[in-house]
């Protein structure tokens, strides 16, 4: 895409003062900015309405598969994830995209070291847990890594420089997350520098979406990968294509498996699976009334008990119908640095814009069956959000001590 392409673009759709500083940027600057105007999808304006993807239907409960029976079944369960796995139909794509802010870094997430007498980072623990399950098969497993646009350089570096944690490197493949436009209350684009166009990633159900644009679906195709294990970069204690939870979602014969742990209280702040109008869902803490809370089951156990943990085996072949014009918009008022009228850089104390963000609770209520799969919170559960206190770098570090993991 050229100037007048990009030019016109922007004029198209109303916001032609993406170039009011055009003239006075260097030529690396320009070209930034017209590949970042080729590169956005701006369509998310049109979708405004203020909190849309926000109404929510009406909630039942969603059955778990529960550790008696995953323990009475495991041989079961175990031999035909082992079969899936050493067949080729499993890939695991690891979440990545975030930064260390709020542990106090500037490097990405992965990169902190949470070790105390020696360095143990992040993205190690990952890649160690998904060895195991390597190992145990003698399958190398696809990986694919999902970074963003402000830490993919130095995550690819830093992989590198520690040769993958002993992952083999041609078993990865790195794809950037997209970003969406930010923009005023208005629908006017924010500028966060003159030669940039304010944005932020685009959810966490953007992995799908990302990597149908980064062509990477043909991997799926082409490798005869029929199951991919989505999970996040924070919890430093999970499994990856564990083969117990590959096959128990493979004879469940479902759309997608997730992985819970048992609530560790009613009112505790997690996200809990469970039907929506019919259609696998996730209830998020703060939606659940106090009849939800008290409910219970067939058995007298509290009926929305499973919390959510960011970790979903998806079923591929049916991830094509997962599409964005189908996909809820999550419209969120936010404070979005910017610069203003004069060029100079404004540190919003109230919000003052929309970011736009699409939900992996919504990829799976677009699908038709779900196994809430309940995993034991001490052994699978141990998310770094914190340098302190709960879900922190403290409580992980006892989590992996726990479970004999030398920091």
């Amino acid at each position: 895409m050229n100037y007048e392409e990009a030019r016109k673009k922007m004029a198209d759709i109303g916001q032609e003062h993406v170039f009011k500083y055009y003239d006075e940027l260097t030529e690396e600057q320009k070209s930034a900015l017209i590949r970042q105007v080729e590169e956005t999808d701006f369509s998310v304006l049109k979708r405004i309405d203020k909190g849309a993807g926000d109404e929510r239907g009406a909630f039942a409960p969603l059955a778990a598969m529960q550790r008696p029976e995953i323990i009475a079944r495991e041989k079961e369960l175990h031999d035909a994830g082992v079969a899936a796995i050493k067949a080729g139909k499993t890939a695991a794509l690891l979440l990545a995209g975030g930064m260390g802010t709020r542990l106090g870094s500037d490097d990405p997430k992965g990169m902190y070291n949470i070790g105390l007498t020696k360095p143990v980072y992040i993205f190690e623990r990952i890649i160690t847990n998904l060895l195991d399950v390597v190992k145990e098969t003698d399958t190398w497993i696809r990986l694919f890594i999902m970074t963003s646009e402000k830490n993919h350089d130095a995550t690819v570096k830093f992989l590198k420089e520690k040769n993958f944690f002993g992952y083999r490197e041609d078993r990865i493949v790195f794809f950037r997350q997209d970003m969406a436009p930010a923009c005023d209350f208005d629908g006017k684009l924010y500028m966060e520098a003159k030669d940039r166009i304010s944005t932020s990633p685009n959810g966490n159900a953007g992995w799908y979406s990302s990597m149908v644009r980064a062509g990477l679906d043909r991997i799926l195709t082409d490798e005869g990968i029929e199951w991919i294990d989505i999970f996040a970069v924070d919890n430093v204690l999970q499994r990856i294509c564990d083969p117990c939870f590959v096959g128990a979602t493979i004879l469940a014969d479902v759309s997608v498996g997730a992985k819970v742990v048992r609530k560790a209280a009613p009112d505790e702040k997690v996200g809990v699976m469970c039907l929506e109008d019919g259609r696998p869902s996730i209830v998020e803490y703060y939606e659940l009334s106090e009849e939800m809370m008290n409910a219970k089951d067939a058995n007298g156990d509290p009926a929305y008990n499973y919390g959510v943990i960011l970790n979903y085996l998806f079923r591929t072949s049916e991830l094509a119908a997962v599409t964005d014009d189908r996909m809820p918009l999550h419209v969120v008022k936010k404070k979005i640095p910017h610069i203003d009228e004069n060029g100079e850089l404004v540190k919003p104390s109230e919000p003052n814009g929309f970011k736009f963000e699409q939900l992996v609770l919504d990829m799976i209520h677009q699908l038709a069956t779900c196994l809430p799969y309940e995993v034991i919170r001490e052994k699978e559960f141990a998310p770094i959000k914190n340098p302190t206190g709960i879900d922190s770098v403290e409580s992980a570090r006892e989590l992996l001590k726990l479970n004999g993991v030398e920091l």
